[in-house]
């Protein structure tokens, strides 16, 4: 299964390095197109999206996990983001809908 990064250009060159396939995006209704299309390869297993681009779309973010298991779409903070405590429990009620 593959890994594939969205993001910024620096986010995504920094995973490249790492040896991760990368898609610079550079708004928020882009990496929402372009999820759409990942979703439906069945060769990617894990998405990694960067903080500062998953902010403002992160309750479609979890209707898509709550419709598609795979791949797992994972939020990571991007370079020069501030620390931000965030509740994985609030989630996942989201998610389940309780």
């Amino acid at each position: 299964m593959k890994i594939v990064a969205l993001g910024s250009k620096v986010f995504v060159t920094g995973l490249r390095l790492a040896g991760i396939e990368g898609l610079k995006v550079d708004s928020s209704a882009e990496a929402l197109e372009t999820l759409s299309k990942l979703i439906k390869d069945k060769e990617v297993g894990l998405i990694l999206l960067s903080d500062d681009i998953s902010k403002s779309i992160r309750s479609k973010l979890n209707e898509i996990r709550s419709k598609y298991s795979t791949p797992l779409i994972y939020e990571v903070p991007a370079p020069g983001s501030k620390k931000e405590k965030f509740e994985y429990r609030d989630m996942l009620k989201q998610i389940l809908g309780v």
